[in-house]
């Protein structure tokens, strides 16, 4: 067994611990160098928080340890198709790597697949599902908001 099956098989482990504790079946395992720096478990069901998704937990955990929240050079791998909250998480976090054991197709059957929110995404804002509008609104005293976060980074 090669390095990356380990840590899916780790991962898949982890999602099904977390099944018998009466959450949902997804864990997540992050790698940076060859080392395990972090794992997750989906805890929507614990603490009704719909982010509370394996991976973002993971990457959560990561950060901590890490002492940043910049994941670079750091793999994930998720027992799940990770879905595109996660997946543009990751992408925000510097993860350069992601694997995944089960497909959304795979998931499908049982009700665990994100592919109909890939798809809606990738439309156009005015003809996804949820309502999106750009409204440039702007503050009438103070300075411009990202004028001000500017000057404060120099």
């Amino acid at each position: 067994m090669d390095d990356t099956q380990r840590y899916l098989c780790e991962a898949i482990e982890l999602a099904h611990d977390n099944m018998k504790r009466g959450g949902r079946p997804f864990g997540a395992v992050i790698v940076k160098n060859g080392d395990v720096v972090a794992t997750g478990v989906n805890e929507i069901l614990s603490t009704n928080d719909p982010t509370a998704h394996a991976e973002l937990t993971a990457i959560r955990a990561a950060s901590q340890k890490l002492g940043s929240a910049r994941l670079d050079g750091c793999a994930v791998y998720a027992s799940g198709h990770p879905c595109p909250m996660c997946m543009a998480a990751m992408r925000l976090a510097g993860v350069g790597e992601v694997y995944y054991a089960y497909s959304n197709e795979e998931g499908a059957p049982y009700g665990l697949s994100t592919a109909e929110i890939y798809t809606d995404l990738a439309r156009p804002f005015g003809e996804q599902t949820m309502r999106i509008r750009h409204v440039p609104v702007r503050l009438q005293s103070g300075p411009d908001l990202y004028v001000e976060w500017n000057r404060r980074q120099n």
